[in-house]
């Protein structure tokens, strides 16, 4: 199936079952309406003369992916969408070369999905029983996993139009992230950056990445799309830590403009969704790979040779 066939099928099928008002934002709904207006506010350079031929694998933290596009973290509803949903996902991003990022619950067969060969990240919440939030961060560096993210923005929880999701959370403080730190072994990410104050403070706590992300619309409203802080996070963080992004990217397009605003790797949540409902691992392979050969053509007018390459003066505003 075609990129656009995938979405319409996947969330047709998605929002014609008792999951389909995940798919919603929180409250207003702002942040999915901005995050495609400001997205579309961009546009590309276009240096076709001398092109090149663009290769898109890349190596992060110790992974080496074939794309820059990975999956946002996220385990609801991923179990109800289609028999051994967790696993099919795992093996559709293993396929495109990807990496596959699980979220809140952890899943019971994490360890599982781990040998299958993805590359794994997990999420942990900041749940105000601290002691249940270690055990957490325990149980899914005993997985395996590659990385480990915390959910410095889900500290008033997750919610969806007016119906509150994760309560049991409370903020975190820099002296707790650095705690955390010390508890972690492996490359760890702060997930939730949206503020130059945050990244500054993630550095200081020692992060080896920073996800920029107003997840998904989930946490609060009227959030900004992360390219509307990029540009005061960037010089803050380059050279001192790693930069993921993710928020309404839909397109090889999106992804390349979210590397040409300074980001690493770009994630996505909806799409692996769709992409699962609509063909099971098949469609969340297709989904991965479709917007690779997008972002990659656009590479090669463009003058660059890889992810990399991608600079901020290539956008048009």
């Amino acid at each position: 199936m075609e990129l656009t066939e995938l979405y319409q099928k996947g969330e047709s099928e998605l929002r014609s079952r008792d999951i389909g008002w995940l798919l919603d934002g929180v409250e207003t709904e702002f942040v999915l309406s901005n995050n495609r207006r400001v997205i579309d506010r961009y546009t590309i350079r276009q240096r076709c003369i001398d092109g090149v031929e663009a290769k898109t694998d890349c190596s992060i933290l110790g992974v080496k992916l074939n794309t820059p596009i990975i999956m946002s973290s996220m385990t609801m509803p991923i179990p109800g969408i289609v028999d051994n949903g967790l696993m099919a996902v795992a093996e559709g991003l293993k396929r495109a070369g990807s990496l596959m990022w699980t979220g809140t619950p952890i899943p019971q067969d994490l360890k599982a999905i781990v040998e299958t060969g993805v590359h794994v990240a997990a999420n942990v919440k900041p749940f105000k029983d601290r002691r249940m939030m270690f055990n957490a961060i325990h149980e899914i560096q005993a997985a395996g996993v590659n990385w480990l993210g915390i959910e410095i923005d889900s500290g008033q929880g997750t919610k969806v139009h007016d119906r509150q999701m994760a309560s049991d959370c409370s903020p975190l403080s820099l002296k707790e992230l650095k705690e955390i730190r010390k508890d972690v072994s492996i490359p760890l990410i702060f997930k939730g950056v949206l503020s130059r104050e945050d990244a500054e403070k993630s550095i200081e706590a020692g992060a080896d990445a920073i996800f920029v992300s107003n997840h998904g619309a989930h946490t609060l409203d009227y959030l900004p799309h992360p390219f509307q802080v990029m540009d005061e996070i960037v010089p803050v963080a380059e050279g001192e830590t790693e930069i993921l992004v993710d928020g309404g990217f839909r397109r090889g397009s999106d992804v390349f403009k979210g590397l040409a605003f300074g980001a690493s790797l770009v994630g996505l949540g909806r799409p692996i969704l769709y992409g699962l409902a609509a063909n099971g691992a098949e469609g969340v392979q297709e989904v991965v790979e479709r917007m690779t050969v997008e972002m990659k053509r656009i590479m090669s007018m463009t003058g660059f040779a890889s992810p990399s390459d991608i600079g901020r003066d290539i956008l048009i505003e």
